[in-house]
């Protein structure tokens, strides 16, 4: 289980992570949304323990019973090597272009598990297998270069999956690959997931890809989480005014829509030091208050288990919004 209250990071004066909060048990599948510099990546590395030195992080972490807010490097190393693990979205920077992929698989079922190179090989061989890449003992010996980019997120996930850890971090898994490709992998984490009973957080700008692969959706903007609910109930009726705006901002393909011009949300999102100390939304949004840049809105439940951070809930919940 994670466990996650007032979580901020900051860089300085500038707040990268403002007071996150939540809470994720076995096999559950969150998604992550919203636009670059919401924080989504920020987020998954808190989780991972792989902030950067600069960053300074306030609040509370527990992860399966251990406390990580103040965890020593060598304790993050352990929850790393069994607990946690993440897939990055780019393979060939995330892979040795020097090293054969196999021997980079086989690399932590040695380190972390103790296995023969025979043993490990066999374990690296079942992987593959279990990750869908074809012609696995030729795979092994191959390098990143001479792999297609599907084979190579493969690669990733194999090794995520190495120590048969807990929980996933699948951080933009699908930015590099055509559609076709990036269909196929993310079902192959749904189904890894519930094979394995492993917590997913899946990190993506793509909202039919989250629909796809998680249960639960956290929609960031600013450094926080701003609506956050089950995916079908958020993306088919979203509260907050910038989840509204990610959703009518999404093409589609029917009819004279095509020539339509895309609504936009206005303007961009600010940099870390120049957000408002009230919603970070503020300045954007079509129907903000006097008040919104300067009082931070509390998070309100918007029926079952959805929560909103707007100070115009209760219209939303009226739907004098919409």
């Amino acid at each position: 289980m994670i466990e996650v209250q007032d979580l901020s990071v900051r860089f300085g004066e500038a707040e990268a992570l403002r007071r996150i909060s939540l809470t994720l048990t076995p096999g559950e599948r969150l998604g992550l949304v919203g636009e670059s510099g919401s924080g989504k990546s920020m987020l998954g590395l808190a989780l991972m323990g792989m902030l950067p030195e600069q960053a300074a992080m306030s609040g509370r972490l527990t992860i399966d019973a251990h406390d990580l807010s103040g965890a020593a490097d060598r304790e993050w190393r352990e929850m790393r090597a069994r607990k946690v693990a993440m897939i990055f979205q780019e393979p060939m920077m995330a892979l040795n272009p020097l090293r054969r992929v196999g021997d980079t698989v086989m690399e932590p079922l040695r380190l972390h598990l103790g296995l023969s190179k025979s043993d490990a090989r066999r374990r690296a061989l079942e992987l593959f297998e279990e990750t869908g890449i074809q012609d696995p003992e030729e795979k092994l010996r191959q390098y990143p270069h001479e792999l297609s980019g599907g084979q190579r997120q493969r690669v990733l996930i194999a090794l995520a999956l190495a120590c048969d850890p807990g929980i996933l971090i699948a951080d933009e898994p699908t930015t590099a690959l055509d559609a076709h490709v990036a269909l196929r992998i993310t079902d192959l984490l749904t189904r890894l997931a519930r094979d394995r009973g492993m917590m997913l957080v899946f990190i993506s700008h793509d909202l039919a890809a989250v629909a796809r692969t998680a249960e639960t959706v956290a929609v960031m903007y600013g450094g926080e989480i701003v609506e956050m609910g089950p995916v079908g109930q958020v993306l088919s009726d979203p509260k907050h005014p910038y989840t509204k705006g990610l959703l009518h901002a999404r093409p589609t393909i029917t009819g004279g829509e095509l020539r339509k011009r895309l609504p936009m949300i206005p303007g961009n999102v600010p940099a870390l030091a120049d957000l408002p100390p009230g919603c970070r939304f503020s300045g954007r949004c079509a129907v903000e208050l006097p008040h919104c840049a300067g009082t931070r809105p509390a998070i309100h439940a918007v029926g079952g288990s959805r929560s909103c951070a707007c100070h115009r809930v209760p219209e939303v919940m009226d739907g004098a919004m919409e």
